[in-house]
């Protein structure tokens, strides 16, 4: 009769074979994924940090481009392009609040190249759930704030993202499917356009 370690030890191979948790996503791969993303839409919703609830649409055209339409009773609308966000709040006939994009950490995943994989931009980067969460910020100016992206694998896909502002402030966009490879009219990016549209 063969001793008992003997007749476990294949168990044993198989559970070291078999991790509980699935394993992170590199950093290589999910910047190769972003920089796959020429063009993407879907539906979100944003949770605020006073805890107020948003809905809308999402429209994104790399580098350097994104809409931000939200819906019903807000309508108020978010976008950047030519290097900057434009903040069009539907209760005010003043013109848009602007600010260059350079200074949000949205634009870390807006650059034309990302590269998770420079010197101080992840400040974390852990396996959660079944979901890869990395924080990164602007090694430059890390001051600015952080995003939070959480991303799925097989395939890769952005799912969900938490924005700290430089005041401490958070906001979380959770994402719906993501629509990938339709073309835009450059119209929809442009902040000038939609402020003559507004009359504002």
């Amino acid at each position: 009769m063969k001793p008992l370690r003997t007749l476990l030890a294949p168990l044993a191979l198989i559970l070291l074979a078999a991790p509980v948790w699935a394993e992170k996503i590199p950093l290589n791969t999910i910047s190769g994924y972003l920089n796959s993303l020429t063009t993407a839409e879907t539906d979100f919703t944003q949770v605020n940090a006073d805890g107020s609830i948003a809905t809308g649409k999402l429209y994104i055209k790399r580098p350097g481009r994104v809409r931000f339409e939200y819906g019903p009773p807000d309508k108020s609308l978010v976008l950047a392009s030519g290097g900057q966000v434009a903040i069009f709040d539907a209760k005010s006939n003043q013109p848009p609040e602007q600010y260059p994009l350079k200074r949000t950490p949205l634009n870390l995943i807006l650059a034309e190249n990302v590269d998770l994989g420079r010197a101080r931009m992840v400040v974390a980067h852990q396996e959660d759930k079944n979901a890869t969460n990395v924080i990164a910020q602007d090694p430059e100016h890390p001051e600015y704030g952080t995003i939070a992206l959480v991303f799925t694998a097989k395939p890769v896909a952005l799912r969900q993202w938490v924005i700290t502002d430089d005041l401490g402030q958070q906001t979380t966009v959770i994402l719906g499917e993501l629509k990938t490879g339709a073309t835009y009219q450059a119209g929809l990016f442009n902040i000038d356009n939609e402020v003559r549209k507004r009359g504002n």
